[in-house]
Parts: C-alpha cells; structure tokens; sequence
C-alpha cells in the first residue's frame, strides 16, 4: 500500500524544474515558481537579520530579501564570482531572492526519474526536500521551495500567506 503513495507523491513531483548548483550539489526547484534570473548585485544589509539572509535589492520598485543559500545549507564560506546568480522567487504572496552558485538548465523530469527522499534521521532536517530527480549520470535534490522558505527557522513568509 505505501507503494501506491510513493507512486502518487512523485507523480506529484514531475514536471519541469530550474537546476542551480550550491558547492559540489545540483538542485532543482520547480520552474512555476521562478519569476526571473538576475546576476548577483550586493544587497543592502539589514541589521539583525539571520547570516543567511545578505540584505534587501530594490526591484522594481519591490523590496526583495536575498537569501545565500549556500550559507543557510552551512555549505561554507560564500564566494562570489560571474556566474554567481539570484534567483527570483514568486512565493505565496511574496517575492525573494536565492543566491546559488550557478544555474544550469530547466530539466523535465517525469515521474520515473523521481525517486523519494531517503531518510537521514534528526540530525538533518530534510522536510524541504521531496525527491531526487535522475537524469542519466546527474542526480538533482528537488527541493519545496515553498515549504524551505516559509519554514519558521527562514522567518521571510508566514505560512498563512501561502494557505491564502
């Protein structure tokens, strides 16, 4: 029986997703939730804000929160060069920015190259992430943008504003 649900969760999963790379791992999040690619401009800082968070960029006339993601995965110390990139993210109501290292392609992933998640226990917290997409020799960590970024520990969207 829980076959049948590991069937469904990853039909749910197929689609069309934007790879990016953060260090020595490929991501892909799901293309419908990107709005636009922007070379990396530096944010202006915002006092307080957790270390993941690299300040605010005015676009537009919208006040968008960059986020390194490379610094909230504790992937060490950010480096920024050409082809570091931000990703603009349209998330329930809100707009944010995702630093990554480089983004590659939008791959097509149907539901047989999607496998779950493993387990990894406590030590990690994997809510985030709902599969690993296959593509020949490359294996990309699909990752919920929406549950990482109004997870309680990010602080950026409340989740009523995706419920809305």
């Amino acid at each position: 029986m829980s076959n049948v649900s590991e069937l469904n969760a990853s039909a749910n999963t197929a689609g069309e997703y934007l790879a990016f790379t953060l260090g020595q791992e490929e991501y892909g999040i799901d293309i419908q939730k990107v709005s636009e690619i922007r070379s990396y401009e530096t944010p202006t800082r915002i006092a307080n804000a957790p270390g993941f968070v690299k300040g605010v960029v005015n676009l537009r006339g919208i006040i968008v929160p960059i986020v390194d993601m490379r610094i909230k995965f504790n992937l060490g110390a950010p480096t920024y060069d050409q082809f570091t990139v931000v990703i603009i993210l349209n998330i329930g109501h809100r707009v944010v920015g995702m630093v990554v290292d480089r983004v590659s392609d939008v791959t097509t992933l149907a539901p047989e190259q999607i496998k779950p998640a493993p387990e990894i226990g406590s030590a990690l917290n994997t809510d985030h992430i709902v599969g690993l997409g296959t593509i020949e020799e490359r294996m990309l960590i699909l990752v919920d943008i929406d549950k990482l970024m109004s997870s309680a520990d990010m602080g950026l969207i409340e989740s009523t504003a995706l419920a809305a």
